[in-house]
């Protein structure tokens, strides 16, 4: 199965001449290249569902924390043992 991830920008640049513009990604503290292609308007702050290292779309804080909180429930949060301290309390969202 494929997921796409939410991660938040920390930082954008524009790479191979000025051609792509890619951005440092953090998914709960590792960081990750990302193209910014597909959403070309999303801003550093911003979070954004990266899926094979492109972000297919922009996503408001909240759903990003929704998706780790199901994310985690389901166990595929393993490789990501820095996301605990950032994810909200499960019991606060109704599914």
């Amino acid at each position: 199965m494929c997921l796409a991830v939410p991660g938040k920008i920390k930082s954008i640049e524009t790479k191979f001449d000025g051609k792509v513009k890619m951005a440092q990604v953090s998914f709960g503290g590792i960081m990750k290249e990302a193209s910014l292609e597909m959403v070309p308007t999303a801003k550093v702050g911003d979070y954004v569902l990266v899926h094979v290292g492109v972000a297919i779309s922009i996503v408001d804080e909240e759903e990003a924390k929704k998706t780790f909180v199901y994310l985690e429930q389901i166990g595929e949060l393993e490789d990501l043992q820095e996301i605990k301290d950032q994810l909200p309390d499960p019991s606060t969202y109704k599914s």
